[in-house]
């Protein structure tokens, strides 16, 4: 097997991230402390939802926000793909508390919620005008994000997604997303459920997967970070999921989530993600389950093209294979299989709610994302669509 390939072209490329991120163990519980010499605003929207209000983890840290000087309104009503009038309802409550500031605390959901809170608490646009790539015009409030959960790595992408109509999903693309100051407090996710960490665990995977086989802007420095997000991930998922507790396995998780988000806020996720979102939207599936249950159909599919790419990862992974990029990405691929096997999450779109008739529906929603479509290594017809999701049922 060889080592993996490094670009080294000319080819022109750009990275952005985010200015600041923290990595400490209970480091939320210090909030306060660390942000006041930070940030002067004092009015903080704290955004979140209401599970994680009812299991006790925000009123500490909205206490020691209080204790530096910090008044905060908390806000609790964000659910799983978070439609508008969540997003609205969020901004209203800022307006009234007088929020010049935005701190998010929880999964990807809350998380995009409140880094669109931060754009139209300080902004004229209505939100219907921001949909698309690089379409906010103006600036935000300061923006503070802690994860949850380690899968969307959403604390440092320049990406929000929300529900839009009953079934279709869409992202607003933009600099201005990028949140001002990330706190990696894997303390945070110790309650997260077996199944949760298994869901969420896959969905980084797939943002390094994605990011590192993507068809536009993958670049040395993205490859890097999914690189080594993958091996983190792939290590640490199964322990993660079999014992809660188990603090190194957290630690990797949460650090490999963040990399993943990294890269693929650079190099862009593709056709899993277009198949996931509907899922979501016509079944509720949270996010990273969607992706979980469409990474294998989507990982034999675009091997054609990403073979070699996936040989490379086998090695990241540790994945035993004879000579040859066809071997190590067959290779992968099992290998990837068996870690979803063992994570315990649904592996079918059966087991979830899904029904046969409605696999052409989706196929059709999945069609509209053409924004991630145009980023797969292989190009998804309307009958690839069709048949992936077969695939997965």
């Amino acid at each position: 097997m060889q080592p993996p390939s490094v670009q080294t072209s000319s080819r022109p490329f750009e990275f952005r991230t985010v200015p600041a991120i923290a990595v400490e163990w209970s480091g939320a519980q210090r909030l306060g402390a660390r942000l006041a010499p930070r940030f002067a605003p004092r009015r903080a929207l704290l955004v979140t939802d209401r599970g994680l209000v009812q299991a006790g983890l925000i009123e500490p840290i909205a206490g020691d926000l209080r204790a530096h000087g910090f008044f905060v309104a908390v806000f609790d009503r964000v659910v799983a793909d978070p439609p508008e009038t969540v997003l609205l309802a969020c901004v209203d409550e800022g307006k009234a508390a007088g929020a010049d500031i935005v701190i998010g605390i929880g999964g990807g959901s809350s998380l995009d919620v409140a880094k669109l809170a931060a754009v139209l608490l300080a902004a004229d646009q209505p939100l219907s005008a921001l949909y698309g790539i690089d379409r906010i015009a103006g600036s935000r409030l300061p923006l503070v994000l802690l994860p949850t959960t380690a899968g969307t790595g959403s604390e440092v992408t320049n990406i929000s997604i929300l529900t839009t109509g009953e079934t279709t999903k869409t992202g607003v693309v933009a600099p201005q997303l990028y949140a001002d100051h990330v706190l990696l407090d894997a303390e945070l996710t110790l309650g997260l459920p077996a199944i949760h960490t298994a869901a969420t665990g896959i969905d980084a995977m797939v943002h390094a997967i994605e990011a590192y086989t993507s068809r536009h802007r993958k670049n040395p420095v993205s490859d890097a970070l999914a690189r080594e997000a993958l091996r983190l991930l792939a290590a640490h998922l199964v322990p993660a999921c079999r014992d809660g507790s188990n603090r190194p396995a957290r630690e990797a998780m949460l650090l490999g989530a963040m990399l993943a988000g990294q890269a693929f806020s650079n190099a862009p996720v593709a056709a899993v993600h277009a198949l996931a979102y509907p899922l979501g939207g016509r079944h509720h599936i949270p996010h990273g389950l969607s992706n979980a249950l469409m990474l294998g159909p989507v990982l034999a599919f675009n091997a054609s093209a990403a073979g070699p790419l996936y040989a490379e990862l086998a090695t990241v992974i540790g994945a035993g294979s004879g000579p040859g990029a066809e071997a190590g990405a067959e290779a992968f691929i099992a290998a990837m299989t068996r870690l979803m096997d063992e994570s315990g999450a649904p592996r079918r779109l059966r087991d979830v709610g899904v029904t046969q008739d409605g696999l052409p529906l989706l196929a059709a929603d999945a069609m509209q994302q053409t924004r991630l479509l145009q980023n797969n290594p292989v190009e998804v017809t309307p009958s690839d669509a069709l048949a992936l999701y077969r695939q997965a049922f």
